[in-house]
């Protein structure tokens, strides 16, 4: 028995190594997969900001690209990337917002003080569509084939070389393919 527990921490040790090299191994490691590439988006709620419009299934299968971008007014990424929305926004890419785990009217002094670039916002006061679409944390983006299949899932601010040398080579092949 002694024996015993003086080899399990060494074997614990060996296996949790491995269980790293191998994870390293990964051809992207610093990429989340989703289980929804391919598939239609999930279910969004139907509360929205007063005085803001939501939407739907019939807005995320348009026929055209679109993004779904899960935020917070509480979220400093979510602020640093708020430029980048404007801008996909201005550029004809419909944006659509969830606000998520947020007060509204701290949610809706965001949108005032900084600007609204979301065509329509589901408001997700408790998270349970984030969870539904398997959204840990803000700020996230979902690119959405004209179809309403989910194309990309882009996890952080959409700021800087991660967001050139990532999300607009997705964004560009979804608008491509359209």
């Amino acid at each position: 028995m002694n024996k015993l527990l003086m080899t399990l921490p060494p074997l614990l040790f060996l296996a949790l190594a491995a269980m790293f090299y191998l994870g390293m191994q990964r051809s992207n490691p610093g990429q989340l997969p989703s289980a929804f590439i391919g598939q239609i988006a999930p279910d969004l709620g139907t509360e929205t900001l007063p005085g803001i419009a939501g939407f739907g299934p019939p807005e995320l299968a348009s026929g055209q690209v679109v993004l779904v971008n899960f935020w917070a007014s509480w979220c400093p990424p979510c602020r640093a990337e708020h430029p980048t929305l404007k801008a996909l926004s201005q550029k004809g890419i419909p944006v659509y917002g969830v606000n998520m785990m947020d007060k509204s009217d701290q949610a809706l002094a965001f949108l005032q003080e900084d600007g609204n670039p979301f065509a329509g916002i589901i408001f997700d006061p408790k998270g349970r569509t984030r969870l539904n679409w398997g959204v840990s944390a803000p700020p996230e983006t979902f690119i959405l084939n004209g179809d309403g299949t989910v194309a990309y899932r882009f996890i952080g601010p959409m700021v800087g070389s991660d967001y050139e040398q990532r999300f607009l080579p997705e964004l560009d092949k979804a608008l491509a393919a359209e």
